[in-house]
């Protein structure tokens, strides 16, 4: 029986790209997945794992899943029940309590915090490019088979702030310390690009495919 990875589609992000990641990641692992691009609530109910990218602006994003009936709420319900969950880029902002992108805009609420712009003095805006994580090696099983100092690929102006630290695994640096990857439960994200940050992320979408929080 393949496990149905359903990739949210709701007119932002890298979809294909993210579908093609979690294939050749499961590939690589030999597991027998299903990865299914969809808008459809009734698809996402039927899903063992979602995943939601994200690309833009925070509010454009929240408004795209709004804007598809029942969508938001089939996504909440199968969270609530324990479907994992990994939000990459603003995926992983809306999750956060609301964005400060534009307008205040409410998001998930499944972690603590904010998205906000990111205060880096003289650097430039966006932070793009490869950065380095940092973390407790073996701290998360998202972490599994990576080593402080990894580089994945980030491009974005806004970042969590006032998160819990217990729900923040990973960080990198850009002047500041930005919240790179969290993890609460059933649900986990990615503030950096997992679908273009070559080994580093295939190996974290591998550990997500053989999550079982």
């Amino acid at each position: 029986m393949s496990l149905q990875v359903a990739v949210v589609d709701y007119q932002s992000g890298n979809l294909a790209s993210a579908s093609r990641g979690l294939q050749v990641a499961a590939s690589c692992r030999q597991l027998p997945v299903d990865v299914f691009i969809t808008s459809r609530p009734e698809e996402i109910r039927r899903a063992d794992k979602l995943v939601l990218p994200g690309q833009g602006a925070f509010a454009d994003c929240a408004a795209g899943l709004a804007s598809i009936p029942g969508l938001t709420e089939a996504i909440t319900e199968k969270v609530a029940s324990g479907t994992p969950f990994l939000g990459i880029c603003v995926g992983m902002q809306l999750m956060a309590e609301r964005g400060l992108e534009h307008a205040v805009t409410p998001g998930f609420g499944w972690l603590q915090g904010e998205i906000s712009k990111m205060e880096v003095g003289n650097l430039r805006l966006p932070h793009m490019g490869w950065n380095e994580l940092q973390f407790e090696p073996e701290s998360h099983e998202l972490l599994n088979g990576l080593q402080p100092g990894n580089h994945a690929y980030f491009v974005h102006s806004y970042a969590l702030n006032n998160g819990r630290p217990d729900e923040i695994i990973a960080t990198t640096d850009y002047g500041i310390n930005v919240v790179a990857m969290v993890a609460k439960a059933n649900v986990a994200g990615t503030q950096f690009h997992v679908e273009k940050s070559q080994t580093v992320g295939l190996t974290i979408l591998g550990n997500f495919l053989s999550w079982a929080p």
